[in-house]
C-alpha cells in the first residue's frame, strides 16, 4: 500500500507515543521523532527533553504560543509546557549520561539483528556530525527506533549493518509504519503488524531474519 510521507510519519509517531508511560522523561531525536510529542494525551504527564538544554517540550506550537527563540536540538520551534526548564548543554548531557532518561526515540538508516544502530553517516555524503545520538543510545534506559520501513535503496532492517555504527547492541524496539519489532537476545521478534499491511509486506521488505510468533502465521493463513 502506498502511503504519503505525512501519513507514514503520523502512523509511526502516534504508535511510538503508546510506548510511553506516565512520568517518563523522554529524549526525542531530530526529524520524525520530534512529532511524537504531538500524540501524547494531554492528561498524561510526560517530560520531553531536548538535548540542546530544554525539558518540558510540548506539542507543535499554535500561532498564539509560537516563539522563534524556543527551538529543539534540530532547530524546530517548539512549545514549552508548564513546569518546563532551560539549562546548558552540560546539564543536558549530565541527565543523559547519568541514566536519568527513561527512553530515547531516534531515527535510523539501518538497524540489524543484534540491535546495532547506524543513524549518522552515509559514506561520501555531507555529515554535520553525530550530535548527541551516541550518548543517548548508551545513556537512556530504553532505545526506540522510529523510522520509515524502507529507504529508496532497499531494506533498513538488515541482517548486519553496513553503515558506520552509532552504537552496538543498544536498540530495544523498532517501530515503522508497517510493524513493531522487539530486539531480544534470540534476535528480532515481530510484535505487531499494522492492519494496512500483510505479513508478507513485512517479511519481503527486510533482509534480517525475523522471528514470527505463531499467531501471525495463523492470521496470514
Amino acid at each position: 500500500m502506498e502511503l504519503s510521507k505525512e501519513k507514514i510519519r503520523e502512523i509511526i509517531a502516534s504508535r511510538v507515543a503508546k510506548e510511553l508511560s506516565e512520568g517518563d522523561v523522554i529524549t526525542l531525536g531530530i526529524g520524525l521523532p520530534t512529532e511524537v510529542a504531538n500524540y501524547v494525551p494531554k492528561e498524561m504527564h510526560i517530560m520531553f527533553q531536548s538535548e540542546n538544554g530544554l525539558v518540558g517540550v510540548g506539542p507543535k506550537p499554535s500561532e498564539e504560543t509560537y516563539d522563534k527563540d524556543i527551538t529543539n536540538a534540530g532547530g524546530t520551534v517548539v512549545e514549552v509546557k508548564e513546569g518546563g526548564a532551560f539549562f546548558d548543554s552540560v546539564m543536558s548531557f549530565a541527565m543523559i549520561r547519568g541514566g536519568h532518561v527513561d527512553a530515547t526515540v531516534l531515527g535510523a538508516l539501518e538497524v540489524d539483528e543484534e540491535g546495532n544502530l547506524a543513524n549518522w553517516m552515509i559514506p561520501g555524503a555531507f555529515v554535520p556530525g553525530m550530535g548527541g545520538a551516541m550518548d543517548l543510545v548508551v545513556g537512556a534506559k530504553k532505545v526506540i527506533v522510529a523510522m520509515e520501513h524502507t529507504s529508496k535503496n532497499g531494506p533498513k532492517i538488515v541482517k548486519k549493518c553496513s553503515l558506520p555504527l552509532t552504537a552496538a547492541k543498544e536498540v530495544d524496539l523498532i517501530i515503522t509504519e508497517r510493524c513493531v519489532i522487539s530486539v531480544e537476545p534470540e534476535g528480532l521478534v515481530l510484535k505487531e503488524i499494522n492492519p494496512l499491511f500483510s505479513l508478507d509486506d513485512v517479511l519481503s521488505t527486510i533482509s534480517a531474519d525475523l522471528i514470527v510468533p505463531d499467531e501471525f502465521n495463523q492470521a496470514a493463513a
